[in-house]
């Protein structure tokens, strides 16, 4: 059996050794391999664990064993499913390892920004003290309006943090949830968008990407929101138009953004669509690690080696995503 891991850079050494252990001759691969070195190794592999690395049609059509594609993470949208599914390849994911882990690090983020955190360890450090000016005037969240943009799993539980946790008011937009269903987790649901982001003192993405959520958040949508507003997104980075994200930002039309995903990946200070944003007070760059702490990881690796052993195994593998493009499969899957 062969294994292909790409994104070499995550370490996962639970799984690597994992499937060493079983016999598998496990290649890995690095961020930003090309699709011709990726796809001459794919040709004789089992299976194929990708984190962020595209996986094409092409790369599907010349891997003549592939038994499975096994998403190490959440996010689908660089693996082309429809390809995979006309070949009866199952695609995987790990859809709810971390969902606590990011919502944790999106509040942190919310908190921080809040509070000025970034601003005011930056003026401790060069000056050794400050004294209360108006500058460093921070904000509660209690009392203040939370919009979620995505009410899933993760979005769920940063309502929960900031509703019942810190007493805000938390608004919810998802045309996929229902009132009862939001009102059950704390959330009022709101149809409209801009009607939420009108009224929201913070605004935190959670949603898919997909081809109706691409640049949800552009140019109306940022106009939409307050002055003082802080935008958070630990999902994926193309829901913002990035280009119009840096105007604003610029224009001073956001108190603060916290990002911890990027429409490319991995960020730089120089030929970046937001290379502009780096030394900012009022920015947080997280370079995509809201999901790793030991105990997610430890989940992370569980999982991913319970459905690589189904696959090697030639069981049907277990779907726990209730995404609709997943959900669509009909060949050696399991849904629970």
């Amino acid at each position: 059996m062969k294994a292909i891991r790409t994104d070499q850079e995550l370490e996962c050494r639970e799984i690597d050794a994992g499937l060493r252990a079983r016999g598998v001759e496990l290649v890995t691969l690095p961020d930003g391999v090309s699709q011709d070195t990726l796809m001459r190794e794919a040709a004789d592999a089992d299976l194929l664990l990708t984190c962020y690395t595209p996986i094409t049609a092409g790369i599907i059509a010349q891997s003549k064993r592939l038994r499975g594609i096994v998403k190490y993470g959440v996010g689908i949208d660089a693996i082309d499913i429809s390809a995979a599914m006309a070949r009866g390849i199952p695609v995987v994911n790990v859809p709810d390892y971390a969902e606590e882990t990011v919502a944790e690090a999106a509040f942190a983020f919310m908190i921080a920004l809040a509070r000025r955190l970034p601003e005011v360890g930056r003026a401790m450090e060069r000056d050794g003290w400050i004294w209360p000016e108006r500058r460093w005037l921070g904000r509660d969240i209690a009392g203040a309006t939370v919009g979620l943009v995505g009410t899933g799993r993760i979005g769920r539980s940063m309502a929960r943090m900031a509703g019942a946790g810190f007493r805000a008011r938390v608004l919810g937009y998802d045309p996929h949830v229902d009132a009862s269903v939001m009102a059950g987790c704390g959330i009022e649901k709101v149809d409209d968008l801009h009607a939420m982001l009108r009224q929201s003192d913070f605004v935190s993405l959670h949603t898919v990407l997909n081809a109706s959520t691409r640049h949800l958040i552009g140019r109306a949508e940022l106009a939409c929101m307050k002055s003082t507003a802080v935008l958070v997104n630990v999902s994926r980075g193309a829901l913002i138009d990035e280009a119009a994200l840096v105007e604003a930002v610029l224009a001073g039309r956001l108190q603060g953004v916290a990002l911890d995903v990027y429409g490319q990946e991995p960020l730089a200070k120089e030929g970046h669509p937001l290379s502009a944003l780096f030394g900012r007070p009022d920015i947080i760059l997280f370079p995509h690690l809201a999901f790793f702490t030991s105990e997610a990881m430890r989940r992370l690796s569980e999982e991913t080696l319970a459905r690589c052993f189904e696959l090697l195994d030639s069981r049907p593998v277990t779907i726990r995503s209730h995404d609709p493009r997943l959900r669509a499969q009909e060949r050696n899957v399991l849904f629970v």
